[in-house]
């Protein structure tokens, strides 16, 4: 099943709710409609009758109204939708209140078209109250002498300086409340004078009246390219996909002069053909999944979505957050081997596998996982750039694989816990942060750099889905990052890019060498860059220790780390000899066992090995994180004892 299709299933699952607008909550279109941002909503009784006017507040102005083929891709020229629109569309004593260019034509198209639906036998009786009211054509009137809406100039008329929230007052959209005495079948609302009043935007059954209207007057049919059906033909394709205010198209055939049939074909129907109603679903669905499950990354907008909208892990987020997110949701009995699991040490990724567990539990086995990524490199036309598509059962085992290969210790801040640690893997948004961000008041900032955002989700798409080793130049970013601890104010956040490197180095280890390094130190180990990176952590916790609380000076194996990882036999010496003020400061007893512990270490590496003077690897920081995390771990239990 490609994208259309799957798109068109889930409009199609979910048809029912089209329409429903609920506080706070993104919703599907019902067909051929659009929303619009609203600045003023006319009051009207099913006579016809101006009642009032007020400006529509900022948290409700979003509006579901009926458009037309043309008018839901109108740019320019006249092409009105067919019932709320802009008041130049809408009042015809526009000239009469705005000086300037001649509006009749939008205003006469407008209630044409209006009287159209309304004489149709898909009338509905909010069309016939706004046609007896519109065709009388004193809205601009009634709005400045019945309202406060407009600021008013010394001649009576609307200032054209004067905005309502961002728009022109004179350039306002209007929607339309129906007001009646009596109770009627469909939702109403009963306002402070105990009359009853309909929200236009919201009535489900004037929806319904309008698509039975456009079903009536689509006559012209051919082959629909998406579906292989004879239906009516769309050629003009809806806007606002990722956003109310993008205007980037998916699908467009218009450019007849310079690039589209060049060569090609002789016509736009040769090029491509949609079913208007299909075309619809596709557009809607589409808008509604990003709406509600969107992420934008840089201006790359992804969305993943499961087939029947059940809840799955995203694999833009860290471990952390999936676990934290869904683990409560789900009954871990059912886990047979769970004691096992957690017996080998890797305690997190026994979590996260019980995480993944329990959304295999609750997906059915036809179920499927979409992907799809949707870049715009001109303002008008969009591109889809990734279009993946998973069994949901391989989905969630490809999360699994990569965060189990990426396992290591991260530092974490939230507004809740504070600062606190997590094993696992980081997510994207962070992982862009920690390998371009620039230090600022102690956290990474993006300013200017928001594109690579984009690039990291690009790139490591692969790497998350389909098991690829993560690009050599940004796992080179990482370790130089982390082999610079000098350059960061914050330790934390040196912290937070060391973990991310190891990770990375992890990985890469994992597909390139088919090694497995853990979190755990070990001992055991005589590979030269991990002995270096031991014995550099072991340097950094001997002249620590000899700190105040209070001292927050660098170590100098820190402030030695980046020449260290370059030249580690020469910087080592350095750095033994400035070690020996702060050996002579430590208790005896303690001195003995770092001493033993360098020893030991030193004793590990051969000859060659340690007089060998290349750069260092990125083993040398899994050494060096292991041999600290070890230290810091073993005086924290002392200190419980």
């Amino acid at each position: 099943m490609n994208w259309v299709s799957e798109l068109y299933d889930l409009y199609e699952k979910n048809e029912m709710i089209a329409g429903q607008m609920i506080p706070n909550q993104p919703f599907l279109l019902p067909l051929y409609h659009t929303t619009s941002a609203a600045q003023i909503t006319v009051t009207i009784n099913e006579e016809g009758e101006f009642l009032n006017a007020e400006i529509v507040p900022e948290d409700d102005k979003t509006t579901i109204i009926p458009v037309t083929e043309k008018s839901a891709s109108r740019t320019a020229g006249v092409e009105p939708h067919p019932l709320c629109d802009n008041l130049k569309y809408l009042a015809g004593d526009y000239n009469q209140y705005v000086d300037g260019k001649d509006y009749t034509k939008n205003y006469e198209q407008y209630l044409e078209l209006l009287a159209d639906w309304a004489d149709s036998p898909f009338s509905h009786r909010k069309v016939q109250a706004v046609y007896q009211y519109i065709k009388k054509g004193t809205l601009m009137k009634d709005l400045c002498e019945k309202t406060k809406v407009f600021v008013l100039e010394d001649n009576g008329k609307p200032s054209k300086k004067a905005k309502i929230s961002i728009v022109s007052q004179v350039d306002a959209f209007v929607r339309f409340k129906i007001e009646t005495n009596s109770l009627l079948p469909d939702d109403m609302l009963e306002d402070k004078s105990g009359c009853y009043f309909s929200e236009c935007w919201k009535d489900q059954t004037l929806q319904k009246s309008y698509i039975e209207y456009c079903d009536l007057e689509n006559k012209e049919t051919g082959l629909s390219y998406l579906t292989g059906e004879i239906m009516p033909l769309s050629y003009l394709q809806p806007k606002k996909i990722r956003n109310e205010g993008d205007c980037a198209k998916l699908i467009s055939s218009n450019d007849e002069t310079n690039y589209t049939y060049r060569g090609r074909f002789r016509s736009k129907e040769e090029a491509f053909a949609i079913g208007y109603k299909d075309s619809q679903k596709v557009h809607n669905a589409l808008k509604w999944i990003i709406r509600k499950q969107g992420t934008n990354l840089g201006g790359l907008c992804i969305v993943t979505w499961e087939s029947d909208l059940k809840k799955i892990p995203d694999w833009k987020s860290d471990s952390a957050l999936i676990c934290q997110e869904v683990e409560e949701e789900f009954d871990d009995s059912w886990l047979e081997d769970e004691k096992k699991i957690i017996e080998t040490g890797e305690v997190g990724a026994a979590r996260f596998r019980r995480v993944i567990k329990g959304y295999e539990k609750n997906l059915e086995q036809s179920s499927n996982t979409m992907i799809l990524a949707f870049d715009a490199a001109t303002t008008g036309r969009l591109a889809m750039i990734e279009c993946k598509e998973y069994q949901s059962s391989r989905y969630l085992e490809a999360l699994e694989c990569w965060y189990c290969q990426c396992e290591w210790i991260h530092e974490k801040y939230s507004k809740e816990k504070g600062r606190y640690s997590f094993t696992g893997m980081v997510g994207i948004k962070d992982a862009a942060e920690l390998l371009y961000g620039t230090e600022q008041n102690g956290y990474f900032s993006m300013k200017g750099k928001e594109n690579y955002y984009k690039e990291v989700a690009k790139r490591w798409m692969p790497c998350i889905l389909e098991g690829k080793i993560i690009p050599e130049d940004m796992v080179r970013i990482a370790m130089q990052r982390a082999s610079s601890p000098s350059s960061f104010k914050e330790q934390f956040l040196w912290k937070r890019v060391l973990g991310l490197a190891c990770s990375m180095i992890k990985q890469q280890y994992k597909i390139k060498f088919k090694e497995e390094w853990k979190m755990a130190l070990d001992e055991t180990c005589s590979r030269r860059d991990y002995l270096y990176g031991r014995l550099l952590a072991l340097a950094d916790r001997i002249e620590y220790r000899t700190y105040e609380k209070e001292d927050g000076r660098e170590t100098n194996a820190k402030r030695y780390m980046s020449a260290f990882s370059q030249n580690p036999f020469r910087t080592w010496k350095v750095l033994e000899e400035k070690l020996e003020p702060y050996f002579i400061r430590l208790k005896p007893a303690e001195r003995l066992i770092y001493q033993h512990m360098l020893d030991d270490i030193h004793n590990k590496f051969s000859i060659e090995d340690y007089e060998n003077d290349t750069a260092l690897n990125g083993l040398y920081l899994l050494g060096f994180h292991n041999q600290a995390y070890a230290l810091r771990k073993k005086k924290e239990e002392e200190n419980h004892e």
